[in-house]
């Protein structure tokens, strides 16, 4: 936990003066966006013309070890070769992002599941252990396990000095 702090701290010091964002360490594991995607919800609807399924009430995604819940989920799927893979998730409302030891909380996520990345919005709140930060907005990039925190980012820092 200490080394969290440090770089957390070395993170914001070194770009204290940066208003385009700030960037840290995410996820702590290796993702594989080639696994399956498993969905559980309350409802599904789905449009065959446009290539996209809703997914509603307490909707629960997995993909190895990551973990997407939300309110809503709009998953599209196909592209111009014809397949049916899936390419991009959209959740929206109570957005929670899970991995293995990180944990962010949005309004809103575009996950590109093709590129492996990950674009939350609307208060978001990312939790590492016992360091918090909230900002506007976050780009994770699931293969480097980078982050980029952007708009009001805001944490506090605390000695770990024992009084």
């Amino acid at each position: 936990m200490r080394i969290i702090f440090q770089a957390i701290f070395a993170t914001f010091v070194a770009s204290a003066g940066l208003a385009q964002g700030t960037e840290i360490a995410f996820g702590g594991v290796e993702h594989d966006t080639t696994a399956p995607v498993e969905v559980t919800a309350d409802g599904l609807s789905v449009d065959q013309s446009t290539g996209q399924a809703v997914f509603s009430g307490s909707v629960l995604i997995l993909q190895g070890a990551l973990r997407l819940s939300a309110d809503k989920v709009s998953v599209e799927y196909g592209s111009s070769d014809g397949t049916s893979d899936i390419t991009t998730l959209t959740a929206n409302g109570n957005v929670l992002f899970v991995t293995a030891s990180d944990e962010a909380q949005a309004e809103n996520a575009v996950y590109d599941v093709a590129n492996g990345t990950v674009q939350m919005t609307g208060n978001v709140l990312l939790s590492q252990g016992p360091a918090v930060v909230s900002s506007d907005a976050m780009f994770i990039n699931l293969d480097t396990g980078a982050a980029t925190l952007s708009g009001r980012v805001k944490t506090t820092l605390q000695s770990n000095t024992n009084q």
